[in-house]
């Protein structure tokens, strides 16, 4: 069991964050801010398979007057991403944004900062001081490591906003090295009351993207640091790095989100095309959102076991399965049948969405 790192409690548009409540699992968009029925499309999209909050791009004044008209059509909390002119989150504000993200990198006049924050805190709208590896403040350019670079950037920004006597504040402190972001995380999570947003940045293609993300924040989220988390990845599907994350969470048990597959890597025991069928199972089962564990398996040594162990599975040998539901064991298959039959038991459970 983990055990989570309590932090402050936090309210980002109705969702809460911290607190060792849920962890919740976000995105951003890649749209031109400007299109408002793009960006619209794809916030609906990004609900739909299971993000909580999304962050959009706010590069000029345009884009910011679009997000009057993008938060009225957002079913979900939406996040003025802001770097450089901080009248940008002054406009975003105006527009009734459900929190901004800051860069201390790019935004160090202290007078534009205490306007930004005096706004916020009017409006009562949380923002996440938003480090990265990649745009340090010039300040803390030097002999120090990137590391604690990157912590006085957090711990500085947070005196400011404490200055200010605002405290809706989250904090993320990403890098693209993996052993990078967990020290940062690591040397700040006990030193601050605050929400933390896990993330690898620029953590590449869907691949290895992943990958990467799924090393370093499962390290982080196995200590019990971390409530929010993005999976940034290169692709146009964002749905990628919803479900990544879900898939990380799942992994440690921390949230349960759609099914489950157990399937083996297949070997030279197997005598079945196990590969084949565990791919168009999971083809199928990605059109639902309940919790199900299914077990698809190839030969005699782990496979009644695996298959027993899970809500419905199928042990597969040579032009044969057995077919397990719940522990027990159903019926034998033949191989034609495997993936409708094993389909048919699972459809008895759970519902599909189109």
């Amino acid at each position: 069991m983990i055990k989570r790192r309590a932090s402050r409690i936090i309210n980002v548009g109705g969702v809460e964050v911290g607190g060792a409540g849920t962890i919740v699992v976000q995105s951003m968009t890649n749209t031109d801010t400007r299109d408002v029925s793009s960006t619209v499309k794809q916030i609906k999209q990004l609900e739909e398979c299971g993000c909580e909050i999304v962050r959009v791009a706010v590069p000029d004044l345009q884009a910011s007057n679009s997000l009057v008209d993008i938060k009225k059509q957002s079913s979900i909390p939406v996040i003025a991403d802001i770097h450089f002119d901080h009248r940008l989150a002054l406009a975003a504000l105006k527009a009734g944004v459900d929190g901004l993200r800051l860069n201390p990198g790019n935004i160090t006049d202290p007078e534009k900062i205490k306007e930004v924050v005096l706004s916020a805190k009017e409006r009562e709208v949380p923002i996440r001081i938003g480090v990265n590896a990649g745009s340090l403040p010039r300040k803390s350019s030097g002999e120090s490591s990137t590391v604690q670079r990157m912590v006085d950037a957090v711990l500085e920004e947070i005196d400011l906003l404490e200055s200010l006597d605002f405290d809706m504040i989250k904090v993320s402190a990403k890098a693209f090295d993996v052993l990078t972001s967990v020290e940062v995380y690591r040397a700040i999570a006990d030193r601050i009351p605050y929400p933390l947003h896990l993330g690898i940045t620029e953590a590449g293609l869907p691949w290895a993207g992943s990958i990467r993300s799924a090393v370093g924040l499962g390290i982080l989220l196995h200590e019990g640091i971390g409530d929010t988390i993005r999976v940034s990845l290169t692709t146009s599907d964002l749905c990628k790095e919803v479900d990544c994350a879900y898939e990380i969470l799942k992994s440690l048990k921390l949230r349960e989100k759609g099914p489950t597959l157990v399937s083996c890597p297949s070997c030279g025991r197997s005598e079945t095309d196990i590969v084949s069928l565990a791919e168009e199972v999971e083809q199928r089962l990605r059109h639902s959102d309940q919790v199900i564990k299914v077990a698809v398996m190839g030969c005699v040594v782990n496979g009644p076991g695996e298959a027993k162990d899970a809500d419905v599975g199928i042990a597969c040998g040579k032009g044969k399965g057995v077919l397990f539901k719940k522990g027990k064991k159903l019926k034998v298959v033949e191989e034609a049948d495997f993936l409708e039959a094993l389909m048919q038991e699972i459809n008895s459970m759970v519902s599909f969405s189109n």
